[in-house]
């Protein structure tokens, strides 16, 4: 089975062209793929296939190394849009990839020797009510949950939550109005330690991602991300995409955006109509392929 290793600022996945593989069991294929001793070494599987909607040039299906399904990466898509365009699957640079929170515009911004080197992907409206996450508390479901005190291990933290079509929790350990954080720096906090405790509060029946940040200036923050189902990861383009969000409803940074994380940097835009928390979030990164391989077996 052939496979292409790809990368989005270090958030790496093994990908497979369905077009012309048939894979029948993802979720222990991802396991073993994605085991970085005895496998291909990543954070997950993505599978990348004929849409099955009208207007999509490909889908995109995602997996995370525990094997557990995830409905979108925005690094992820951005390699997705790279694979499609480098091989010809796309006769254009702007293309439309079906994921499992819809259909997603993506753009080539940048090229090199004929391959996409740099995209920006539309990833849709934030969801910020409680139902959306899913986020039970006790609070009506349709509220958005801003500034909201969790109790994590004994411990008061303050957060936002915003789903970009997956769960994220976005904390700001720096944050003045609140009590100083257990955490310590964000260089140095045992995110192994803290991150496992927040994906699997009782508050996230479905598990949530977590983002500690820390917020240099109104368009510049530095992130580090806690991925539930694959753990502590370089990048994270749908977390980014909620940092900024959550940065803008606190009032902390401004809607467009520096993203630093421990792989490089993501640029981000909320384009928010005024006094509305609708509008779309654009991510823009760098999308790398490493190798192309063949395993074994399927």
């Amino acid at each position: 089975m052939k496979f292409t290793k790809m990368h989005g600022l270090g958030n790496d996945y093994i990908y497979i062209d369905a077009f012309e593989e048939v894979v029948r069991d993802p979720q222990p294929l991802a396991r073993r793929l994605s085991d970085r001793h005895f496998g291909i070494g990543g954070d997950g599987l993505i599978l990348i296939s004929p849409s099955r909607v009208d207007g999509a040039d490909c889908r995109m299906e995602m997996y995370n190394a525990d094997g557990s399904r995830a409905q979108m990466c925005g690094n992820g898509l951005r390699c997705v849009a790279k694979y499609a365009f480098d091989r010809g699957l796309v006769r254009s640079s702007e293309l439309r990839v079906e994921t499992d929170s819809g259909v997603k515009q993506a753009h080539v911004l940048e090229q090199e020797s004929g391959r996409a080197r740099m995209v920006e992907v539309e990833m849709g409206a934030p969801r910020l009510d409680r139902a959306s996450l899913p986020l039970v508390d006790g609070v009506e479901s349709s509220e958005p949950a801003i500034a909201l005190t969790i109790d994590v291990a004994g411990h008061a933290f303050c957060g936002t939550a915003v789903s970009m079509g997956n769960p994220h929790w976005v904390v700001n350990i720096d944050d003045p109005g609140h009590a100083p954080s257990p955490l310590g720096s964000l260089d140095a906090m045992d995110i192994e330690t803290w991150g496992p405790q927040f994906e699997a509060h009782p508050w996230f029946p479905e598990r949530v991602n977590t983002e500690f940040i820390v917020v240099n200036s109104r368009s510049e923050v530095d992130m580090r991300v806690w991925e539930r189902g694959s753990g502590e990861t370089l990048a994270c383009g749908t977390g980014a995409c909620a940092v900024v969000v959550a940065g803008v409803l606190n009032g902390w940074c401004d809607p467009e955006v520096g993203v630093q994380l421990r792989g490089g940097e993501l640029r981000v835009r909320w384009e928010r109509p005024s006094g509305d928390g609708g509008g779309s979030v654009y991510l823009c990164g760098a999308a790398t392929e490493v190798f192309e391989g063949v395993w074994p077996s399927g």
